[in-house]
């Protein structure tokens, strides 16, 4: 197979991310090559290809890829997320690590409204039944004018999707945030979990994936909230104890859930005998809250200028995640 004959200035783009915005990778200043996102493939070709620059989705790495990587290489998150980056390894081994904020809030705002409104029009039974040849209106569904939605995280995304459902809904929004903050774009803002969710009818989750959030809903919360209200998540899958979200989802503790991430993607259930995918009450898509021709573009346009910014030893305009990395080194 043959190679560039400057391997190191090109940019290696994991399958999947190259065919969300391949019009972009292609008319890319340095070329770009689409590869396999597993790891040991993805670090065989950064060291066959002798390549410093690779943009990645939201696989987990865990080692090899950092190995292989040179001092001074980048590994360029498509997307805001970056659990999958072991931050502490790539920066033992000198890789700059970035994500791309802000270019997906609005999408990820809105696939959070369009699961509300699934869930208040009772959509995915409609439409199940439909499919069926079944012509039954069912158990009413419910305006969203005048409902409370709580929001589990007060940052960018949160505060586009309260905007979205106020000014949109005419809903009333309360915003849960761990350190007091101003009030807008929320009606209220509190630190306290019970306080955030009382009352609420629905629950929107826009926390990331850090240690402390892991399994952040779990069974005492899941317990503060109303029976009558509905889970969303857009954010990241471990921050649900999926189990626990089951039981209450099977004991109707909990009206239902509407799902865009897992804590396994593709979904597999913690417990093979919880399978939130036999359930009425749930709603579920395949982590497409970034999916948009908008944000894709965005996201594949902000890697490549976080990995421009490094050639050019730009590291202060980088979305840096991890800029102890760039200690002692030059700005020029």
């Amino acid at each position: 197979m043959s190679r560039p004959q400057s391997s190191a200035a090109i940019i290696l783009v994991t399958e999947t991310e190259f065919k969300r915005a391949p019009e972009v990778f292609l008319s890319a200043t340095m070329p770009c090559v689409a590869v396999p996102a597993d790891e040991l493939t993805l670090a065989r070709e950064i060291k066959e290809r002798g390549a410093r620059y690779a943009i990645v989705g939201s696989v987990k790495y865990t080692g090899p890829v950092y190995e292989a990587l040179s001092q001074g290489g980048v590994i360029a998150r498509f997307g805001v997320g970056h659990d999958g980056i072991d931050k502490e390894k790539a920066t033992a081994a000198g890789v700059l690590c970035t994500n791309t904020p802000h270019v997906l809030d609005q999408s990820v705002a809105e696939l959070a409204m369009l699961l509300i409104l699934a869930a208040a029009r009772r959509l995915a039974s409609l439409d199940a039944e439909m499919r069926r040849g079944e012509w039954n209106l069912g158990p009413s569904g419910i305006e969203l004018r005048g409902k409370t939605l709580a929001v589990i995280g007060g940052g960018r995304i949160g505060q586009a999707t309260a905007r979205i459902a106020a000014q949109g809904f005419g809903m009333r929004t309360v915003g849960f945030r761990r350190r007091s903050a101003a009030t807008e774009p929320f009606d209220a803002v509190t630190t306290d979990f019970a306080s955030a969710v009382r009352g609420a009818d629905f629950v929107s989750l826009h926390i990331n994936a850090e240690p402390a959030n892991y399994q952040f809903i779990n069974r005492p919360r899941l317990d503060l909230i109303p029976s009558h209200a509905w889970l969303i998540n857009t954010a990241r899958g471990s921050v649900v104890d999926e189990n626990s979200l089951y039981d209450a989802l099977v004991e109707k503790r909990l009206a239902g859930a509407a799902l865009d991430v897992f804590d396994r993607e593709p979904y597999v259930p913690a417990d093979s005998s919880r399978d939130l995918r036999t359930l009425p009450n749930v709603v579920l898509a395949p982590h497409v809250g970034s999916h948009t021709r908008e944000a894709n573009r965005g996201m594949a346009e902000r890697a490549l200028q976080n990995i421009m910014l490094a050639a050019a030893g730009d590291y202060e305009g980088m979305d840096l995640l991890n800029p102890t990395v760039i200690a002692g080194r030059s700005s020029g």
